[in-house]
């Protein structure tokens, strides 16, 4: 189980990265050739000033007219990803890990609270499964892709909430943890999850022709 465990948290781990960095890199530079072949102009009009302006205005909680229109989704939805990134980067077990790779560490969330947040990470998984099921309008664009990706997000807490409540086998719940991180990382540049690094681009070009050319808020 020790070989297991090194193999998973040495080269399957810095193979996951490698992975996802070329991968997403791959997925931008693809993207915005697509873009460029459908509409050579493309770049001509997006502009830094309205382009960060639409950024930073659709990065605050409630701050758009959609975002009021949808005040539940809206806030499930800000929690999950700060929470997400939040035990990503202060959970004390992987600020361990940093430590020791890279001689570098900075505060960490106590292990209880880490848990709670684990727990509401899960639920607000739950919350965007059954949206899908129940909203008409998400549920016309939805198929068994989707389900399988959430799963694939909800099990790294999952199993870190199983490990860290010694449910099952200690180790093996810790490799399951750090292999479904590393499936996870593997699949953002190639899956729909990719929205985390598009996001940005498109909220840029948009909020570029909103400003630019039409002159009105995008918000």
């Amino acid at each position: 189980m020790q070989d297991i465990y090194l193999l998973v948290s040495g080269p399957l781990a810095w193979a996951a990265w490698i992975i996802f960095a070329l991968g997403s890199v791959w997925k931008i530079w693809s993207t915005l050739s697509v873009a460029r072949q459908k509409d050579q102009v493309l770049l001509n009009y997006v502009s830094l000033k309205y382009g960060l302006r639409s950024i930073i205005n659709w990065s605050i909680p409630f701050n758009t007219v959609n975002m009021r229109l949808h005040p539940v989704f809206t806030g499930v939805a800000f929690f999950f990803h700060i929470a997400f990134f939040a035990l990503l980067i202060f959970v004390s077990a992987h600020q361990i890990m940093i430590e020791e790779g890279f001689g570098i560490g900075w505060i960490t969330i106590p292990d209880a609270v880490a848990d709670i947040i684990a727990f509401a990470v899960i639920g607000a998984c739950i919350f965007f499964g059954v949206r899908r099921v129940v909203r008409p309008e998400v549920k016309y664009v939805t198929d068994w892709t989707d389900f399988a990706l959430l799963a694939l997000v909800a099990s790294p807490f999952v199993t870190g909430v199983l490990a860290y409540h010694q449910l099952g086998d200690y180790m093996t719940m810790v490799i399951l943890h750090m292999l479904c991180a590393e499936l996870l990382l593997v699949a953002i540049p190639f899956t729909r999850l990719s929205h985390m690094l598009l996001a940005p681009l498109t909220r840029a070009y948009i909020g570029s022709e909103f400003g630019m050319v039409r002159h009105v808020k995008d918000w």
